[in-house]
């Protein structure tokens, strides 16, 4: 091959990633509105109750770097709010759910409403304040 195509090549494809990462990472950790949410039942996740005004419900596993940093937000939230629970569940020991939910990274949380609705979706670290909104949305609506 010659130089100059091969420099070319180059040059496009660093740029080419460059641009992926800057749009992945972007979009890491917003919290992102659910129209017509999916409804998740306490069994579907193996746990025995959800919150009665709210879930945040964290998908995780145990290599996830970010993980404890979302339960330390998501725990803290649920704590601040009579009604809400924060439940995590460990991919690494229930990968059918990866499937089942889409959970292409961890910490992935979903915030559910009293009956279990789906009604927001986070990929990545949680913005807090985000989740705080939502859930005084929710409460609001109880």
């Amino acid at each position: 091959m010659q130089p100059l195509p091969a420099v070319i090549l180059t040059v496009v494809l660093v740029a080419f990633v460059a641009a992926v990462g800057l749009v992945s990472r972007r979009s890491r950790g917003r919290s992102r509105d659910v129209a017509d949410g999916e409804l998740v039942t306490p069994a579907m996740v193996g746990v025995s109750a959800f919150g009665g005004s709210a879930t945040l419900l964290q998908f995780s596993t145990e290599l996830c770097s970010r993980c404890p940093a979302a339960r330390r937000v998501l725990s803290s939230l649920a704590a601040e709010h009579d009604g809400v629970r924060h439940v995590e569940v460990d991919l690494t020991h229930r990968p059918d759910l990866t499937r089942r939910f889409e959970v292409m990274q961890t910490p992935t949380v979903l915030v559910l409403d009293g009956t279990g609705r789906v009604r927001q979706r986070t990929g990545g670290l949680p913005d807090r304040s985000a989740l705080a909104t939502e859930i005084s949305r929710l409460l609001r609506e109880v």
